[in-house]
């Protein structure tokens, strides 16, 4: 079977991917790759393939999408599948990019906890049951990674490259999976993929806002088990 390598969002860790990982793991060989060590996606791409199988399928579900698009562009032949999860395959506009200068500042005041509270966790999850439990592993995981990483990740996506144009490349079996209530990387951006990658498919998760791994984990896991043709 071939391995599955997982990236990560931005401040999350493998408690991203927990019910995935219990599902699959009696399937398939699972590898999760951290995106935290590098301030470009480049740097990152490079990093995850320097520790990845020689051949592999890739997920990877908002930033750790971002870095799975940079890790086919630099090593197309190594991954035979490719799951992009509520990401986005353009460049970071101008105004985003100045968001980020006060929220470095903030987190590196000492403000970590603030800024995860305030400012991102409010545009992650569809309210539902899971939502605060969601919301209490987030703000572990970041916390958990700390200020350092915040900053690092900021950087990188405040410079990553536009990946139109790899996405059109590309031939092996992909999986589009989306929240339908995901504010931070609307449906738009994913049928505009779907749209870049020949023979893709894209799936739209109800009841669910950025991280649908978490907030519906059965779905997601189904996709998956699709998307890797697993019985």
């Amino acid at each position: 079977m071939t391995p599955l390598v997982l990236l990560p969002g931005m401040m999350c860790d493998a408690r991203l991917y927990g019910p995935q990982i219990a599902a699959l793991s009696g399937s398939v060989p699972i590898h999760l790759a951290p995106i935290t060590d590098c301030a470009t996606v480049e740097e990152l791409a490079a990093d995850v393939l320097s520790s990845a199988p020689a051949q592999f399928a890739l997920a990877g579900l908002s930033m750790g999408g971002i870095v799975a698009m940079e890790v086919v562009k630099q090593a197309p032949d190594r991954v035979l599948r490719l799951a992009l999860l509520d990401t986005n395959p353009r460049a970071e506009l101008e105004e985003v990019k100045q968001r980020r200068e006060p929220q470095i500042d903030k987190v590196r005041a000492g403000g970590l906890r603030e800024v995860m509270r305030d400012e991102l966790k409010p545009n992650y999850l569809a309210n539902g049951p899971l939502r605060q439990d969601v919301l209490e592993v987030c703000m572990a995981m970041a916390l958990d990674l700390g200020p350092e990483v915040f900053e690092r990740q900021s950087r990188a996506l405040q410079t990553r490259p536009d990946q139109q144009e790899t996405l059109k490349a590309l031939k092996m079996p992909t999986l589009i999976l989306m929240g339908k209530e995901d504010r931070l990387c609307p449906l738009e951006r994913h049928e505009l993929m779907h749209t870049l990658i020949e023979g893709s498919d894209l799936r739209i998760v109800e009841q669910a806002g950025h991280l649908p791994t978490l907030e519906q984990p059965e779905a997601v896991n189904a996709a998956f088990k699709t998307w890797l043709e697993i019985q």
